[in-house]
């Protein structure tokens, strides 16, 4: 490895989906110089959007937000499907001429900076060779996103090995599932449920929602008249602008004013989904969280699809605990059997860091829960690399262009004063700490033990406002009194 040179790149990147492709688009526009690499594990590029496979699958944000910065979502539908994403990230790669720059099937598995030559290196298998692959660059950009690919988190249900109809995670689904005409649960009431719930009620002989605890919901229409209405009589650059901001503005306002007045948005949201329900609906049961307005992720429903879909008697909300399975279906808590062909169990995903890559600094290895995220980007003491993280309460790819910008800012600022390597470090003795994503969703806390922190104040501590981080890392000087660069 150390004589063959056309393995090394100035940057690697680890992953072809969403933030790997926009990473490698900023390095073209704002680091033509450098060579760089994407490493994919799978066989194909899209990432979530190659790997779920669910009915309906979509976006849960606003694709003038999802879009990335530099190319303009000019489809109709602000609300978009699956297919519909990995078109506009695959017609991406083509603008930007990024084909030979992926490799596919290799699976990175370990990486590990050298302090004596500031380089890295990575380890990892070419599944399609069947053979060891190692790549080194000078800088490393982590796109892995933060949840495992292998499988979805599934609770340990009792008695589920006496259940004879089919059970599934939706992120094992297959195009060769049949639920036309057939008895489906669903159990959960996150994002996928929401998703799946109205998707599966058109062919379905019924659908039940079981959930253990209602969810936040509101509704928005799949498009937007007066932005398809812009881009179809100015340049598609002004009205990508016009457009992303309007909705990057609606949605800092949704989240602040949450924060702030939670008894009244949980009011308007309450009284938003009653217009749309039956009087006869019960709300209280059903749509009526415990929690405040963010503490875990809005739902999105999209042109009232789910609220029809209860009018119209396809699917029932049923708010209940799982006591066991049986042969039939589900045995609840309140004593109802809830009898099912099929069961989707949409109970969240498995978070894991880094896609589980083993980090070693000088080949010794490095915990990164027991790491602080610097600016949401990178982790102290963690050289020449960066962390492509999206933000939690608003559009993911938001936040992705933000810190690629600014790490190409970086590397333009490393060549222009004959820098070697960057690494931030910490100068408290004791810095307080918090978990790293500002949500109490359930699949959040089973993976704090894994996950680097946060700090409570600037640059350790992440902001989850787009327009606060714009001006940070347009504005603000690269080198502060935390971040040491070596000549």
């Amino acid at each position: 490895m150390k004589n063959n040179k056309e393995k090394f790149v100035d940057v690697i990147i680890i992953g072809a989906g969403i933030s790997g492709i926009g990473a490698a688009c900023h390095l073209k526009k704002n680091c033509p110089k450098k060579s760089f690499l994407i490493l994919e594990g799978r066989k194909k590029m899209g990432g979530t959007w190659d790997l779920f496979k669910y009915p309906g699958i979509r976006s849960d944000s606003d694709m003038h937000t999802f879009a990335y910065k530099f190319r303009p979502w000019t489809f109709d539908n602000t609300i978009s499907d699956g297919k519909t994403i990995l078109r506009y990230l695959n017609d991406t790669i083509l603008e930007f001429n990024l084909e030979n720059n992926i490799k596919y099937n290799n699976w990175i598995d370990e990486i590990n900076w050298d302090s004596s030559i500031n380089k890295w290196t990575v380890f990892g298998f070419d599944k399609e060779k069947n053979k060891k692959i190692q790549y080194s660059s000078k800088y490393l950009m982590s796109c892995t996103g933060y949840y495992d690919y292998e499988k979805g988190y599934t609770p340990d249900f009792k008695g589920l090995e006496n259940f004879k109809g089919k059970f599934i995670h939706p992120q094992k689904w297959t195009d060769d599932i049949d639920y036309s005409n057939k008895d489906v649960v669903v159990i959960g009431s996150g994002a996928t449920a929401i998703t799946l719930v109205p998707s599966l009620s058109d062919k379905a002989k019924h659908v039940t929602m079981l959930q253990r605890s209602p969810t936040y919901l509101m509704n928005i229409s799949k498009k937007d008249k007066f932005i398809n209405l812009l881009f179809r009589f100015i340049p598609s650059k002004i009205a990508h602008f016009i457009s992303r901001w309007k909705y990057i503005l609606r949605q800092i306002y949704f989240y602040q004013i949450s924060k702030r007045k939670p008894k009244e948005v949980k009011a308007f949201i309450k009284n938003e989904i009653k217009k749309n329900l039956t009087k006869d609906f019960d709300i209280e049961t059903h749509f009526n969280p415990k929690y405040d307005p963010w503490d875990e992720r809005v739902c999105v429903v999209v042109d009232n699809d789910l609220f029809s879909s209860i009018n119209e008697g396809k699917c029932t909300v049923l708010t209940d605990q799982i006591k066991s399975f049986n042969k039939n279906g589900i045995l609840l808590e309140s004593g109802k059997e809830l009898k099912a062909d099929l069961v989707i169990s949409a109970t969240g995903l498995k978070l894991k860091f880094m896609g589980g890559i083993k980090i070693k600094i000088d080949n010794k290895i490095i915990d990164p829960s027991k790491l602080v995220s610097y600016k949401g980007m990178m982790l102290q003491d963690i050289p020449n690399a960066t962390v492509v993280f999206g933000y939690t309460n608003a559009s993911w790819t938001l936040k992705i262009d933000l810190v690629c910008e600014y790490f190409c800012r970086i590397l333009n600022h490393m060549d222009k004063n004959e820098l070697k390597s960057f690494v931030p470090k910490i100068k408290e003795n004791n810095l307080e700490t918090e978990s790293s994503i500002g949500l109490k969703s359930g699949y959040v806390k089973r993976a704090l033990k894994i996950l680097p922190k946060q700090g409570k104040k600037y640059p350790w501590k992440l902001n989850q406002n787009y327009i606060k981080d714009m001006f940070l890392f347009f504005f603000k000087k690269i080198e502060d009194e935390y971040i040491y660069f070596k000549k």
